[in-house]
């Protein structure tokens, strides 16, 4: 850069740095929003070639920066996140000269006619919402065996702390890379089953999946509406708390959000750090934690012994009765056509791409660029009648809900009588899911080849309050992370 100013700070602050760092040094005039973009954009231009995780940039980010700057002058600031970078995932529909594609060159033109309701918010707050990021295809329901965050439009995303060497976890993947290399404050990512919580555990980061209703599904590409739900991922709870206030609220066309119990509510106060202090916090190990290497289980065993001296009553090998029910994604599969075709029906009249039949057909006459991985994933949902008329959707439905809620998350919750569920990574990421239960990811060290390995905390409906408590008191205690070595 040739501004000395920039140069320096980029050089000797701006790694690392938080949202309130970012916003103190606004409110004290150090710094302007539009000084901050090209402070951002100058990272993502010099690092992130190397494990690409942007798809594009809002090219009216300056502008809506300087925008900011005035507003600042003239009536002080909207919120923490007036005139913040904030990096949004490719299914996320802003009304813009962004397309929302998920991925997908079959989608690479679209145009959202209008905000989802999660950017509605972000502008509302005074963020600047900096660009899309690349993410696994589809949100990963496309093929078997795709690889994490692999998409036609956007190839590959790897992991900043070893690109090509670790894996970067999927599908919310771009956000994860690009908030892991520091290339925006923050972003927003989506989850069906583990694709905030996924990446995060496997990049450093903080990711909150909500309970579902907590933040509005409109404007979302989705797969399947009664386990989908945006969330922050952030490099400090603090951060993600901050950013999970501007995307919670209730949204008229979005009935679950009805159940809501937290409008305008402030989660940071949640940030203690006693956070731990009386907590009872179950361990649940078998069943979960022979998928995780031996080597992240050492960093994981570390990280519960960190637990057990932290003023929690920490209650080890607690029994969880459906960890051996026999999961299907059975509720993806038939929910995916009927939500898929309505989001499609709803694009701009030149977009082609009108129900999931299109889009098989786009990638079967584009087979070279559409189908490294097949489509098999497609092709089941394309089977099923798109009504949710089936008697196994029902069945499925609800033998999922029964055994991740009654039998699952809440059974442990009484039965131990506990406040939080401690998982290794993110290995129960798909009960949580299923349940429409909230789960935060916290960094829990890193293995000796400097893989970075997460825990995640799971409740019950609503516990966002107490599991950002246990999150932040645990951070606090530890500070495990730190930043990738970019070149």
């Amino acid at each position: 850069m040739e501004n000395p100013k920039l140069q320096k700070l980029h050089d000797e602050w701006l790694e690392e740095a938080t949202i309130q760092e970012m916003q103190e040094k606004l409110s004290s005039g150090e710094l302007t929003s539009k000084e901050l973009i090209m402070l951002y954009l100058h990272r993502i231009s010099t690092f992130d070639k190397e494990f690409n995780s942007i798809l594009e940039i809002n090219p009216d980010a300056l502008q809506i920066a300087a925008a900011l700057d005035a507003e600042r002058i003239e009536t002080g600031p909207r919120s923490l996140l007036h005139g913040i970078p904030i990096l949004i995932k490719d299914n996320i529909d802003t009304k813009d000269k962004m397309h929302t594609s998920a991925g997908s060159l079959a989608l690479k033109d679209s145009i959202a006619l209008r905000d989802s309701y999660v950017a509605k918010l972000l502008r509302k707050v005074g963020a600047v919402i900096l660009g899309k990021t690349n993410m696994t295809e589809w949100a990963n329901f496309m093929a078997k065996g795709m690889k994490n965050g692999y998409s036609s439009r956007g190839g590959q995303v790897l992991n900043p702390y070893g690109p090509g060497k670790f894996d970067v976890g999927g599908s919310s993947s771009g956000s994860g890379a690009a908030i892991a290399a520091n290339l925006a404050a923050a972003a927003v990512g989506t989850e069906t089953s583990g694709s905030i919580l996924y990446p995060s555990c496997l990049n450093s980061l903080v990711g909150i999946k909500p309970t579902v209703g907590l933040i509005s599904r409109r404007g979302i590409i989705p797969i399947a509406h009664t386990q989908d739900t945006a969330g922050p991922m952030a490099r400090t709870v603090e951060d993600a708390a901050t950013l999970l206030n501007a995307l919670n609220g209730r949204d008229e066309e979005d009935p679950i959000t009805r159940t809501n119990p937290f409008v305008d509510y402030d989660f940071t106060k949640h940030l203690l750090k006693d956070g731990l202090k009386g907590k009872r916090i179950g361990i649940a190990w078998e069943g979960f934690v022979e998928p995780i290497r031996e080597d992240q289980r050492e960093v994981i065993l570390a990280a519960i012994e960190v637990l057990k001296s932290s003023g929690a009553e920490v209650i080890e090998n607690i029994m969880i009765p459906s960890v051996k029910a026999k999961w299907k994604n059975d509720v993806l599969t038939y929910e995916f056509k009927s939500d898929l075709n309505a989001y499609l029906n709803g694009l701009h009249p030149t977009v082609p791409i009108r129900t999931l039949k299109d889009l098989i057909k786009f990638n079967q006459n584009n087979e070279e660029s559409m189908l490294k991985y097949g489509q098999a994933v497609l092709l089941e949902s394309e089977k099923t009648s798109g009504t949710l008329t089936e008697k196994a959707y029902f069945e499925a439905l609800e033998f999922d809900r029964y055994h991740a809620t009654v039998k699952g998350i809440d059974y442990a919750l009484e039965t131990y009588q506990l406040d939080v569920i401690v998982f290794p990574g993110d290995e129960g990421s798909h009960i949580s899911a299923k349940a429409g239960y909230p789960t935060i990811a916290v960094p829990a060290g890193y293995t000796a080849s400097g893989e970075p390995v997460g825990i995640t905390l799971a409740g019950t409906a609503y516990s966002e309050p107490v599991l950002i408590e246990v999150a932040y008191g645990f951070e606090q205690l530890t500070l495990f992370r730190k930043p990738p070595v970019l070149e």
